[in-house]
């Protein structure tokens, strides 16, 4: 069982004091340097010395700076930590709209065979799109609209579990220009991890000139971060050829969306 009490969505949610505390950050970031702390707390439906407390604990604790008397501002510290908690929240808010609110809504998928309205449908997935058939699967609905195979059919009333296995991203991480870029890239094992991914995404352009070096070429250049996360948990097998300057704050997404990773450095020796 996952271990809850260094899990930031189970802090912030569960707390009422992490709660209050993430609000009044970002309140101080949306309005800095000034802050008046009696519309805050009519805003948290909390006193103003309660508020006074805990902006005095967030500069004890270095999140925030104090520059006088009403004058504030969020520290680098404190930004880190508004926005490790609202990746958190982001990525749990996409877990409610796209695996459960939409279960009780219409489903788009793709036929796999002709389809009738009214027709009892299975629901499976293939190389991560949502797929409807007459097979039996662990996932059931009723077609919304008649649909010719390869057509979009919509799925109502869907019962049961999508049968989805969450792919593994693996990290390939090359030297910015500055540190070689791709001249000094080992492109032996990248190849090799480029030739098992389903989907490849591309962050600098050292990154992008290294995958097409390779024999690739990447599926996503701009928003390649989100695109990479989001292919795997649609169930792609997925690569991000990232510059080492990226390669940190990608880590930390990929360690708060909870999918598996690999990492590599290819830097020819």
């Amino acid at each position: 069982m996952k271990n809850l009490e260094n899990d930031p969505l189970y802090i912030i949610l569960r707390s009422k004091r992490e709660s209050t505390k993430f609000q009044i950050l970002v309140d101080i970031a949306e309005n800095q340097p000034s802050l008046r702390q009696q519309e805050i707390a009519e805003k948290l439906g909390i006193t103003p010395q309660a508020v006074s407390d805990y902006i005095r604990d967030l500069v004890d604790d270095g999140m925030v700076y104090s520059q006088g008397r009403g004058s504030y501002k969020i520290t680098y510290k404190g930004v880190e930590w508004v926005l490790a908690n609202a990746e958190a929240l982001q990525s749990y808010a996409k877990h409610v709209t796209r695996d459960i609110i939409q279960q009780v809504s219409v489903w788009t998928a793709i036929a796999d065979c002709e389809i009738k309205k009214g027709d009892s449908v299975g629901l499976f997935m293939r190389e991560g799109l949502l797929y409807a058939s007459h097979s039996d699967q662990s996932a059931v609905g009723t077609a919304e609209n008649n649909a010719v195979k390869g057509a979009d059919v919509g799925v109502i009333d869907v019962k049961g579990i999508i049968d989805l296995k969450k792919g593994t991203v693996h990290i390939c991480k090359i030297p910015r220009i500055q540190r070689g870029g791709s001249d000094l890239v080992s492109y032996e094992g990248l190849k090799e991890v480029l030739n098992d991914a389903g989907f490849i995404g591309a962050v600098g352009i050292e990154s992008y000139i290294a995958a097409g070096k390779a024999g690739f070429k990447a599926d996503a250049f701009f928003g390649a971060g989100d695109a990479v996360i989001d292919a795997a948990f649609h169930g792609l097998e997925c690569a991000i050829v990232i510059v080492d300057e990226e390669f940190t704050d990608f880590l930390k997404r990929i360690e708060t969306s909870e999918l598996a990773y690999k990492m590599y450095d290819f830097v020819s020796s």
